[in-house]
């Protein structure tokens, strides 16, 4: 099967996000080595690694480069936790001051508390 830009850009890559020491965020897909790019939010930068996911895979297919599929596992990547009404408040609250989605905050603080660069 000769896979197309179109096949890759639906694999579900997983990402890293993080603040840039210069400000914004650098967002990257540890699966596609050297497919990093940045935002001057973190909310930009889930929107710029598309674009540099379409062309890291576009660069790679140009040239015969083999293309790593994600890591598949038997993990969703969904979780549900209870936390208390005035932690849901805050997070919430800090997710909105910084123009993200809820999830987006606390999956860069769990990142960062695991020493995975985010």
């Amino acid at each position: 099967m000769n896979k197309t830009l179109d096949y890759y850009m639906k694999l579900p890559y997983n990402y890293s996000i993080y603040p840039s020491e210069e400000g914004g965020y650098v967002i990257e897909i540890p699966d596609l080595p050297g497919c990093i790019t940045q935002g001057e939010t973190a909310e930009e930068a889930l929107i710029m690694i598309e674009d540099a996911k379409k062309c890291w895979v576009e660069a790679a297919l140009e040239v015969g480069r083999q293309i790593p599929e994600p890591i598949s596992d038997d993990y969703s990547g969904k979780f549900n936790v209870r936390i208390p009404k005035s932690l849901h408040r805050s997070l919430s609250e800090q997710a909105k001051k910084e123009n993200i989605s809820l999830n987006q905050l606390i999956l860069y603080h769990l990142s960062r508390s695991m020493g995975l660069k985010g």
